[in-house]
C-alpha cells in the first residue's frame, strides 16, 4: 500500500503530512522556504528509521536496559540502541501506519492503536496526533488513552533548518535560546545518570542566546560522547501550560522559530549523525548538523527514575501534550529574543 499524503494550508503556510508515522514531510513558510528535513523518495521512509518529522512513541527517547517496572511487574522491551530502547524499539510509532481520522483544509487528525505487548509495552494504547496550521505556524496536539497501566511519552521529531531544507547549510550558525537552568547529563550510552546538572559555566548554557556551534566542539565528555548536543534540558517554567520552551534565530534570513509545549523538558539534538542517508526532500544530501531537533517531552528513562516526572498513564486518564511551532522574522538579536 502506498504512503498517503495530506496537505494543509493557511495564510501562506503549507504542511505535508504522511500517514506513515504521522510524519511532517514539508513545512513551507510564506516566503517559500521549506524548513524541515525529509526524504525525496517516499519509499525511503520505510527504510532504516531516521525519524524525520515523525511522531516518536510509545516512549520517545531512551529507556535504559530496555526494561522498566510498573506496580511490581518488570516489562522487558525490544532493544534497538545497544542494550537500550530508543523511541520504543524497532517499528515504533514512526514506522506505523496511522489512520486519517479527520481532515479539512487547515487540519488533519491521525489515529493509531498499538496493541497490548507491542515491543514489550503493557496496555492497548490508542493515540491521536492532530496537526493544525494557522496564521503563524503549526500546532501539534498529542493524545493517548490505555486499557492497562502503562508509560507514555510522545513527541514530535522534526529536524529544522531555518536557512531552508535545500540550502545545504549547517545549523551551527543558528542562534538558540533555551530557558533551562539544568540538564540531565548522560552516561556513554546516552542514558541519564539521574543528576540534574546546573548549566552555568558549561557548554550547555543556552539561557542567553548563542550560536549552536559556539561550544559544540568544546572539550566536554558529554559533547564528545554524543558528537555534539543530544541532551534533555530541564525547563525552568512549570509544565502543564503551553509556554515557550525554545527560540531559534537564523541571522542571514531573519527567520525565527518559537517552540511552545506543555512538557517539562526538551531534548536538543544537533543532528550529530546526519549524513550518508538517501537524498533529502529537494534531492540534496544532508550532512552532520544539517538540521536540529527540539523535542519537548518527559525526561529520558523516566520509567526507571522515580525522581523524574512520571510517565505513567492509567485507564480512564488521558495523556495530553500540546506543541506549537510559531514563526516570525527578526532583523537583529534583540528583535529575535527581546
Amino acid at each position: 500500500m502506498s504512503i498517503e499524503r495530506v496537505e494543509i494550508a493557511c495564510g501562506g503556510y503549507r504542511a505535508e503530512i504522511l500517514d506513515l508515522g504521522a510524519t511532517l514531510r514539508r513545512l513551507v513558510l510564506p516566503d517559500g522556504a521549506n524548513v524541515v528535513l525529509g526524504f525525496a523518495d517516499l519509499d525511503d521512509y520505510l527504510g532504516p528509521p531516521l525519524f524525520y518529522g515523525a511522531i516518536a512513541g510509545r516512549y520517545a527517547n531512551r529507556i535504559g536496559g530496555a526494561r522498566f517496572s510498573l506496580d511490581g511487574v518488570e516489562y522487558r522491551l525490544a532493544a534497538n540502541d545497544g542494550e537500550n530502547s530508543l523511541h520504543s524499539g524497532p517499528r515504533g510509532f514512526d514506522q506505523q501506519r496511522w489512520e486519517i481520522a479527520q481532515r479539512d483544509d487547515r487540519s488533519v487528525t491521525l489515529r493509531h492503536v498499538s496493541p497490548d505487548g507491542t515491543n514489550g509495552f503493557p496496555g492497548t494504547l490508542t493515540s491521536e496526533a492532530r496537526y493544525e496550521i494557522g496564521a503563524d505556524g503549526l500546532a501539534v496536539s498529542l493524545r493517548a488513552t490505555t486499557d492497562r497501566p502503562t508509560v507514555v511519552n510522545l513527541t514530535h521529531h522534526a529536524y529544522f533548518n531555518l536557512a531552508g531544507e535545500d540550502s545545504g547549510a549547517s545549523v551551527r550558525d543558528h542562534v538558540l535560546q533555551l530557558p533551562a537552568s539544568r540538564f540531565t547529563p548522560t552516561m556513554p550510552d546516552a542514558i541519564p545518570t539521574g543528576e540534574l546538572r546546573d548549566v552555568a559555566g558549561t557548554a550547555f548554557d543556552f539561557r542567553s542566546p548563542k550560536p549552536v556551534g559556539r561550544d559544540i566542539d568544546a572539550a566536554d565528555p558529554q559533547l564528545e560522547a554524543a558528537r555534539g548536543y543530544d541532551h534533555n534540558f530541564v525547563l525552568d517554567a512549570a509544565d502543564g501550560a503551553r509556554r515557550r520552551v525554545a527560540t531559534v534565530w537564523h541571522p542571514r534570513s531573519g527567520r525565527v522559530l518559537d517552540v511552545q509545549s506543555t512538557a517539562p523538558g526538551v531534548q536538543f539534538y544537533s543532528g550529530n549523525y546526519l549524513g550518508g542517508a538517501a537524498p533529502g526532500t529537494s534531492g540534496g544530501d544532508y550532512r552532520q548538523n544539517s538540521g536540529l531537533c527540539l523535542e519537548p517531552q518527559l525526561f529520558p528513562d523516566s520509567p526507571n527514575r522515580a525522581e523524574f516526572p512520571s510517565a505513567r498513564l492509567d485507564p480512564g486518564a488521558e495523556y495530553r501534550h500540546d506543541i506549537a511551532f510559531r514563526f516570525r522574522t527578526a532583523a537583529n538579536e534583540d528583535e529575535a529574543f527581546g
